[in-house]
């Protein structure tokens, strides 16, 4: 399987939201979210925090869907550009509950034996 099957794989698993989406990662992985209107300080997270934030996610987000726009792999790494749109299941800034979030997300992956060991995201959220 390429990287990017596999990165589309975990992206699958994010939309279903059943925790499966955390098997894509190494014991040691770092996920950054760089610092975007949501993050103004961004976050940086191991495995621990990334279950945390993926069950935080499910009190805000009622689905969501990524769309791969572009995908550049090179031997371990992978850069993708993804539309990312998600219905709240609270307000947000303007937009209400039941209302539909986008962004546009850069997300930059590095694996290891077929896992993520480092995911940095550059995440651009459409005005709210």
């Amino acid at each position: 399987m390429t990287h990017l099957e596999r990165a589309r794989a975990y992206l699958r698993a994010i939309e279903a939201g059943d925790g499966s989406s955390l098997a894509f990662f190494a014991p040691d992985v770092v996920q950054r979210e760089h610092p975007n209107r949501l993050l103004p300080a961004g976050a940086t997270r191991d495995l621990a925090a990334l279950r945390n934030a993926a069950e935080r996610g499910k009190t805000v987000v009622a689905a969501q869907q990524y769309e791969i726009v572009s995908a550049v792999e090179q031997d371990d790494r992978l850069a993708l550009e993804v539309l990312w749109t998600a219905t709240l299941r609270v307000p947000v800034g303007s937009l209400p509950a039941g209302g539909v979030m986008r962004a546009h997300f850069g997300v930059f992956f590095t694996f290891r034996d077929g896992l993520i060991v480092t995911q940095n995201n550059y995440d651009c959220f459409e005005a709210f």
